[in-house]
């Protein structure tokens, strides 16, 4: 097995980002170590951990759940192995009975950390190496198979010998299938993080409300909540809010911000984007910029007037 060595997480994502995949997240397992909980719908965030997985591979072009069907923050295809239970493999195997693309990538449901450029990473390493698989390796230096990328008809191969070898495939651990394969490593020990204990869930939980991820994380679960679907520059924003608290009165912040979103909201006809956002952005920065000029441009003119000087005394 290879290790893979990209140049920057941000050159990596790029070289993946024109591989088309498909997507198969596994959400069916029992959750012993949580007392049978239903893992995929334990919240951190306040976003169930299923939506945050399934939130790290939107762009796939299709995307299949093996588990029993649930709301779920984007349509999704449902899948179920037979019997129910019967462990990766099988679940495994029937996920990708929903797939088409050469690329798909395997994922468990259970990662908090997992984003969209994490998952790009992992097709650069695959189109790169020539492997079977690209995987995540986790803090310890451990394999993360169901936090991989793989060649699919290479996994259907596989799994049908397993199939044929063993009269099919309940109960049988995964490594049957990874040691069949060439396989390529990516190192990751944030992304590959996986909740199996109520310890594990307090950590997830802890982290992101640390000042360098809470923002983020926020933005995200009211974007999931309110079914939006918009990359915005939250800098700008900020910025803004900022200008209007400080150049007119602090509630003018969280206001202007409304009004900036609404007005977005009406360009185009409602088909505004990023970019009615920010120009809307801008516009109201530059209000507040000039109403701060102008009450700074009042104060040095008359420093001493007096309340019976204004426009509206009477």
């Amino acid at each position: 097995m290879t290790a893979y060595e990209p140049t920057g997480a941000q050159d990596a994502a790029a070289a993946g980002h024109d591989l088309a995949y498909d997507a198969v997240v596994l959400a069916g397992g029992g959750a012993r170590r949580l007392g049978g909980v239903d893992k995929p719908g334990v919240r951190v965030g306040g976003r169930p951990l299923l939506d945050r997985v399934l939130a790290a591979c939107a762009d796939a072009r299709s995307t299949v759940v093996v588990a029993e069907p649930r709301p779920t923050a984007r349509a999704v295809t449902w899948a179920r192995e037979e019997p129910p239970g019967g462990g990766p493999l099988a679940a495994l195997d029937a996920g990708l009975r929903h797939t088409t693309a050469e690329q798909v990538v395997v994922l468990s449901a259970d990662l908090p950390f997992l984003d969209e450029r994490t998952v790009r990473r992992l097709l650069a390493a695959l189109g790169t190496s020539g492997a079977d698989g690209a995987l995540l390796t986790d803090a310890d230096g451990r394999d993360q198979p169901l936090v991989a990328a793989y060649r699919a008809s290479v996994l259907r191969r596989e799994l049908g010998a397993l199939t044929r070898e063993n009269d099919g495939l309940t109960g049988l651990p995964l490594r049957r299938l990874t040691g069949a394969l060439g396989l390529t490593r990516v190192p990751d020990p944030v992304a590959s993080f996986d909740c199996d204990t109520w310890d594990d869930i307090a950590t997830a939980r802890a982290r992101i409300r640390e000042h360098g991820h809470v923002l983020d994380e926020w933005i995200s679960a009211v974007k999931d909540e309110l079914g939006l679907d918009l990359d915005v520059d939250t800098k700008l924003l900020l910025d803004l809010a900022r200008d209007a608290a400080h150049g007119v009165a602090r509630p003018a912040a969280p206001l202007t911000t409304f009004l900036v979103g609404y007005a977005a909201a009406q360009a185009k006809g409602g088909q505004g984007g990023p970019e009615a956002v920010a120009e809307a952005s801008r516009k109201a920065a530059a209000l507040a910029l000039r109403w701060a000029e102008e009450a700074a441009a009042q104060s040095d003119a008359a420093p001493d007037a007096s309340p019976d000087t204004r426009p509206d005394a009477g």
